[in-house]
């Protein structure tokens, strides 16, 4: 069956690949050799072939001793805008609630542990750190993540949980219990506001995109900070457009014959 594979079928060279492409991060735009190996725990005569592989393909170039990814990784990221139609479909909707609220909106999807933006309109960078399309960040401490992990699997859950719940922030919430509780609170309400969980100040909130067929497909996210909006504010005047922004994505997909993720089948949740 496809996607279905015995543990002679798993190519080491490419888990290893992939691990020295990730090692370029905001930490290590630039790094060496050595900083490299360090990173993906692989030994330098390893790291130096793969380097090396990657260069002759043209997704990273040497500049002295050391080595910086080019312009070609970015075509991994289009190559997912182009196959999931989704993301272009939501984009104008995305548009339109930025918009309307004045703040930035998000779409993202779950990634194992970790929620990645998928699409993405911002109106004013709120966040230490910067966040684009492709930007990785803890599920358990984001409104995005809650409505995924709220719908997910109880393996889902389970894996964040194991993963562990380290304090971010002032109001990250860190207990196993009270975390399934907030998940709880989710499906109830259908959305989730998060509130100086991921960073101090931090506001944001997310309802679910539904595939016609009821399976969540997404979070639509809106985010803004504490001295901006009040989280009563929010459910009151932001949520119903959210709700209303997600339900015309959930049309346009409808009308297009539906999209889906072949590993994000419809399900109730772990409840």
């Amino acid at each position: 069956m496809v996607g279905e594979g015995s543990e002679r079928d798993y190519v080491q060279s490419i888990e290893r690949g992939f691990a020295v492409l990730l090692a370029f991060d905001a930490d290590r735009p630039s790094p060496t050799l050595a900083e490299v190996a360090t990173a993906t725990g692989l030994s330098r005569p390893a790291v130096r072939r793969i380097l090396l592989t990657l260069q002759k393909l043209g997704y990273v170039a040497a500049v002295g001793s050391r080595w910086m990814l080019t312009p070609r990784v970015l075509t991994i990221g289009q190559h997912f805008a182009a196959t999931h139609s989704f993301v272009e479909t939501a984009q104008p909707h995305l548009l339109r609630l930025a918009e309307e609220t004045q703040e930035s909106a998000s779409l993202a999807q779950l990634d194992g542990t970790d929620v990645v933006y998928v699409a993405r309109v911002q109106v004013r960078r709120i966040m230490a750190v910067s966040v684009d399309v492709g930007s990785r960040v803890p599920a358990y401490a984001t409104s995005m993540g809650r409505v995924l992990t709220a719908w997910a699997d109880a393996s889902v859950v389970d894996a964040v949980l194991a993963a562990g719940l380290p304090r971010l922030a002032q109001r990250t919430i860190t207990d196993p219990t009270v975390f399934r509780d907030a998940l709880h609170r989710v499906r109830q309400d259908g959305y989730a506001v998060v509130e100086s969980e991921l960073e101090d100040g931090l506001l944001s909130a997310a309802v679910p995109v539904r595939t016609p067929d009821g399976g969540v497909l997404a979070a639509l996210a809106y985010s803004t900070t504490v001295g901006r909006r009040t989280e009563e504010q929010i459910v009151e005047k932001v949520i119903p457009l959210m709700q209303e922004t997600a339900a015309a994505i959930g049309e346009d997909l409808r009308l297009l014959g539906g999209t889906r993720r072949l590993d994000a089948p419809a399900r109730d949740g772990f409840y």
